[in-house]
């Protein structure tokens, strides 16, 4: 017998998706996010926590009539029932929901993007069904797919489905912590570099192999001909971006820190303003790019920054897209240590510490764990004009017009008054004016002046990880 890996984090998912479940009355659900981030998992988790009678069914990209006889042979199966010849997806759904009316029931269709391409008019039927049955039926129907763009547009005003989804979820990745319980028998430093590469998706982490070094799971799963990943992250984008012009341009723009539009632009080659608006536009909606605003300026469109929001799409065009004629004939142990490695060190992972931080903050925030709790957290942007320039701080917090700055240093060295008053001095000196100043340190801290303590927050790398 197979031994099932246990199934890690979203705590708050499954207690959501549970309560709905618990729900008397006939209810829809709409739960998506992108493809690899555990949709599935998660909901077949859910189902087998609940006594309630259950049908999960996997669309194809096929007919409408194979997927209803794969679906009729589920629902035969469930209630032990002869052989059953349906014509339609609908006559299938309104067998399920006559069902439902005798005694409760859960209906997942997952993959919904794939049904709902063959049958005509899908939506405005489970419209009817949802709207017919809300006094005589028990069913709690649940649309699940990885087409972002797709399943958001059952969302807008204009589709049939609009304002009947009683439950919608956005998976998204998970947050650091979570991810770590993944490579839990990794020491805190490499649970850093862990997730700076393969961020929150629990298919990537899974494959993370805790008797390797961080190094060696890198080279095996992404940074070598044949890896595991050699081709996930073209695969992830082709089904969001198949038909996009100049998304790749955009993509490599990104990895290379050219963040602001103008820049983008410059740097991408895409023909004009228009046209990377509109490319932006539709990677954000499918959540494969964030646009993030300084929280001292968020209308500012000037001064937005584009993020690509996934770590390993962040590695792959960093690291491997420009170099896959290398990567073709390299001893892939050469090729770490030339292409990656130095940069991978000194800039990429420090990058994804502060994100680690910015996460870690938020976490602490939401629990009501902070003694200077906060309104918003991000970047605050600045100008100098003693110094002719302007920038940003990528860690600040916000209450009530009251900002602490925080620094994450992830680098050898323990931090000292010395060092830590430098970093205070060059914030106050762009007009930042903080009643704290935090600081997240990997090596910790040495010979801290009692007199400084009262206006700072230290933080340890041990901290993130308790």
């Amino acid at each position: 017998m197979i031994k099932e890996d246990p199934f890690l984090g979203r705590k708050e998912n499954i207690k959501t998706i549970s309560n709905f479940f618990k729900s008397d009355k006939d209810a829809a659900a709409l739960i998506y996010g992108r493809r690899r981030v555990g949709k599935t998992e998660l909901i077949k988790h859910c189902l087998k926590e609940t006594k309630t009678t259950s049908i999960y069914y996997e669309c194809k990209e096929t007919s409408e009539n194979n997927n209803v006889k794969s679906l009729s042979e589920i629902i035969a199966d469930t209630f032990g029932l002869p052989p059953l010849a349906f014509d339609t997806f609908e006559s299938t759904l309104s067998f399920l929901y006559k069902k439902a009316s005798e005694k409760e029931l859960i209906v997942v269709i997952d993959e919904y993007p794939y049904i709902r391409k063959v049958v005509a008019g899908l939506d405005s039927i489970i419209q009817s069904f949802i709207d017919n049955n809300k006094s005589t039926s028990r069913l709690k129907l649940i649309l699940c797919g990885s087409y972002v763009e797709t399943m958001k547009s059952l969302l807008s005003e204009n589709n049939p489905l609009f304002g009947r989804f009683d439950l919608v979820m956005n998976l998204k990745a998970m947050d650091y912590y979570e991810s770590a319980l993944f490579y839990k028998d990794f020491n805190d430093e490499d649970k850093v570099r862990l997730y700076s590469v393969f961020g929150g998706i629990p298919y990537y982490n899974r494959r993370i192999d805790s008797s390797k070094t961080v190094k060696q799971n890198i080279i095996d799963l992404i940074a070598s001909s044949g890896s595991r990943f050699e081709n996930e992250v073209q695969m992830h984008l082709k089904s969001e971006i198949s038909k996009m012009q100049n998304a790749y341009e955009v993509f490599e723009a990104l990895s290379k820190g050219f963040v602001r539009f103008k820049d983008i632009l410059s740097q991408s080659q895409v023909s004009s303003s228009p046209t990377l608006a509109d490319v932006l536009d539709k990677l954000i909606n499918m959540d494969v790019v964030l646009k993030e605003s300084p929280i001292n300026d968020e209308n500012n469109k000037k001064k937005a920054g584009y993020y690509i929001s996934d770590q390993l799409t962040l590695f792959y065009f960093k690291y491997i897209y420009r170099n896959l004629s290398r990567l073709a004939v390299m001893d892939s142990e050469a090729f770490y240590d030339k292409f990656i490695e130095p940069d991978f060190e000194e800039h990429y992972v420090p990058q994804a510490f502060e994100q680690i931080c910015r996460q870690f903050l938020t976490l602490k925030n939401r629990s009501g764990e902070l003694t200077d709790s906060f309104e918003k957290i991000g970047k605050y942007w600045y100008d100098d004009p003693v110094n002719h320039k302007n920038g940003e701080f990528d860690v600040v917090t916000e209450n009530e017009g009251r900002y602490i700055f925080y620094e994450a240093k992830f680098r050898e060295g323990k931090l000292d008054t010395n060092l830590i008053w430098n970093e205070i001095q060059q914030v106050n000196n762009t007009g930042l004016v903080c009643s704290k100043y935090g600081f997240f340190s990997k090596s910790g801290y040495k010979a801290i002046d009692e007199s400084h303590k009262k206006q700072l927050i230290l933080y340890k790398l041990e901290d993130l990880y308790r």
